[in-house]
């Protein structure tokens, strides 16, 4: 998670991406606490590689998170982009025994199993247009033969989402630091996708896992969709909506996620809407949109948008992407 989320600005120049919010939680949160529940044994380690610009709040906000899954967390910094290969052999102290690798700006649902009778499982999702990821090729029993990163014509239209479980963490460290020693790059980046190859070279079996949603979080449209997936997923748990929201002449359509503090006054608010707490909504419609703290809503009517923190919207109907403390109308 050591990207600058340019995709995302301007949300990313106050908020570090991956702890933007999803339905109330932030990205990694939600990534973390989906995998530990797939672990299969509890979860000695969570490594986040970051960027050393984030600073010293989101770091405690990271361990905070490893915490909560009852394990320990460490931090990693990647201070230059060099590939993904790069990024994750920054966490090299964490990577023994079974090891999930995982790029946090995606979400996923899935009945994931970590094989014990293959060397990896690689999640893959179908995709119409190929040549942004890196794709695997399949024999006829599941097994991946192949590892193309970025083709530029029609190889597979598996794409790699960016889930990944080895067996053997040492081994995978090994063959990334292999790249680096001999400066073996792809694109001039140094890439997972040929580690992985060179393991399969010298004898590794890896399986292709399939996942039933994948939500990407790269963009403010890819960020409403999700959270609009998310929070249709999480539709018939309990306490979505804060017993303390205030509420007047208002109606909330489900599923939606309020925070506590919230007072929403002659609105209207949903379907798929996430408001986080200290945010007031008046004479207003929204939905389909992320209201973070603090946000005031007044005589509007907003759809598929992302308003930052302490900003402020009034007037007309709008689809916004808007940072921390703007205003307008």
């Amino acid at each position: 998670m050591a990207g600058m989320g340019k995709r995302m600005r301007p949300h990313t120049h106050t908020t570090a991406k991956p702890l933007l919010p999803i339905a109330g939680k932030p990205i990694v949160q939600r990534l973390v606490e989906d995998l530990a529940k797939v672990a299969g044994e509890p979860v000695e380690e969570v490594a986040f590689v970051t960027n050393p610009k984030f600073g010293a709040a989101v770091e405690e906000e990271l361990m905070a998170i490893a915490k909560g899954v009852g394990a320990k967390g460490t931090i990693h910094h990647q201070t230059e982009a060099l590939g993904t290969a790069h990024a994750i052999l920054c966490a090299r102290s964490a990577l023994t025994g079974r090891v999930i690798v995982a790029f946090a700006d995606t979400l996923f649902r899935a009945d994931m199993k970590l094989d014990a009778d293959c060397d990896g499982v690689i999640w893959v999702n179908k995709v119409e247009d190929p040549r942004a990821f890196g794709v695997v090729k399949l024999d006829d029993q599941g097994i991946i033969t192949e590892f193309v990163e970025k083709p530029p014509t029609f190889v597979s239209d598996l794409a790699i989402i960016g889930i990944y479980y080895f067996a053997d963490g040492k081994r995978l460290r090994e063959e990334m630091q292999y790249l680096i020693d001999n400066d073996i790059r792809d694109k001039g980046e140094y890439q997972l996708t040929n580690a992985m190859e060179h393991m399969k070279q010298k004898g590794a079996r890896f399986k292709a896992g399939a996942v039933d949603a994948w939500m990407d979080c790269g963009n403010k449209n890819a960020m409403v969709d999700t959270n609009t997936k998310v929070l249709g997923y999480l539709k018939d748990e309990p306490g979505l909506v804060d017993a303390q929201v205030k509420m007047t002449d208002s109606v909330v359509i489900p599923p939606c996620f309020i925070a506590g503090n919230v007072t929403l006054q002659n609105a209207v608010v949903g379907p798929y809407v996430s408001i986080e707490t200290g945010s007031t909504i008046t004479g207003s419609v929204v939905r389909n949109s992320i209201v973070r703290s603090q946000v005031n809503i007044s005589d509007a009517v907003i759809d598929n948008s992302m308003l930052g923190e302490r900003s402020s919207v009034r007037g007309q109907a709008m689809d916004l992407s808007i940072g921390d403390d703007c205003t307008i109308g």
